[in-house]
């Protein structure tokens, strides 16, 4: 099968694209005919590396996809071949004391597909069956791929993390990431006022248009913290910050909430240690909550959104596989709203 995958780690040019052997599957697992995947920021981190990451070598990559099911396993019983599916990228080893409670984010193998596992740029891509959902009939391959990642992420953080309320002021940092552009339709959805922040008038124009009430160019505005406090919040700070940037916004954010306020944290993309006034915190009692991935309740809850049209994924640009590196690239130098996505079949 042709696949997308590194044999050592470095930059994008590591990436490769070429035949490999086609997954076999165990009983409970199904065998998946791609037909698109998406990128995400994990991508990024795999190509280069950490301390600790040991792959075996190649290794493809691919969190998201959606695609047609070629194969089932002996003992899987809800999902059939020729079934259109989306995944949960979330992978969990379904018997431990978390996994039975329902929380299998918290299990001690919990990994995302294409962290430890071959992942979805491939022709053929294997997944546990309870992590394949079935797509209504007519919903199309391209948002199926765009959704899952970034609505789970994005759902589980507002949700059930800062329990988001009716008519509180949300910051969502860096609005053109998959996760902040679910963010804001689904804090719209809550009936939460949403600000956010971005680079440039285009994306300030698509965030208006998602539902963001207030769009802030930090660029073009380097006080923009003191644009938020003092005229958008008249001074009172905000209620939930999602602060997925890390190491450039977390001080910003802690000044801007309120007393009691909540800051959710699901990523660092610019780096994960920072200097902070622990001061903030103790002072103004805030609530420090860090959410990751979901499980599988929400993933379904959210995704039935998705797939009656509540929320919208938004797409915004389609390479084919053999074109992985420039979409890698596209993503790292962020130049992206919304999600990018590749085509497979």
């Amino acid at each position: 099968m042709k696949a997308a995958f590194i044999k050592n780690h470095g930059s994008s040019d590591q990436l490769l694209v070429g035949d490999l052997e086609v997954p076999k599957i165990k009983t409970t697992e199904v065998l998946v005919k791609a037909k698109y995947g998406a990128l995400n920021h994990i991508d990024v981190f795999l190509i280069k590396g950490w301390p600790g990451l040991k792959l075996s070598m190649p290794h493809v990559l691919g969190s998201d996809g959606s695609g047609i099911v070629k194969e089932v396993g002996a003992a899987v019983t809800t999902i059939r071949e020729g079934d259109k599916v989306a995944i949960n990228p979330g992978l969990s080893c379904g018997k431990c004391e978390y996994c039975l409670s329902g929380n299998q984010n918290f299990c001690k193998i919990f990994s995302i597909l294409g962290e430890h596992k071959w992942g979805t740029y491939c022709e053929y891509f294997k997944i546990p069956e309870e992590n394949a959902i079935q797509l209504p009939t007519n919903f199309s391959y391209e948002l199926a791929a765009a959704a899952p990642l970034a609505y789970l992420t994005a759902w589980r953080l507002l949700k059930t993390q800062a329990k988001i309320k009716k008519d509180e002021l949300v910051l969502i940092h860096g609005a053109g990431g998959g996760v902040s552009t679910a963010a804001i339709q689904i804090a719209k959805y809550f009936g939460a006022k949403v600000i956010t922040t971005t680079s440039d008038q285009e994306k300030m124009k698509k965030a208006k248009a998602i539902g963001a009430d207030h769009v802030i160019n930090y660029k073009a505005n380097p006080n923009y913290s003191k644009t938020i406090y003092s005229e958008l919040t008249q001074k009172r700070g905000i209620d939930v910050i999602v602060d997925s940037v890390g190491k450039l916004t977390l001080p910003i954010s802690l000044r801007l909430l309120k007393p009691g306020g909540r800051l959710v944290i699901p990523g660092a993309t610019t780096g994960p240690t920072t200097e902070i006034d622990i001061r903030q915190i103790f002072w103004k009692q805030l609530k420090i909550i860090g959410s990751t991935m979901s499980n599988q309740k929400e993933f379904r809850e959210v995704m039935n959104l998705v797939f009656n049209g509540v929320l919208r994924p938004v797409i915004d640009k389609k390479f084919q596989l053999e074109e992985i590196i420039d979409a890698e690239n596209y993503l790292n130098e962020s130049k992206q709203f919304g999600k990018v996505i590749v085509e497979i079949s």
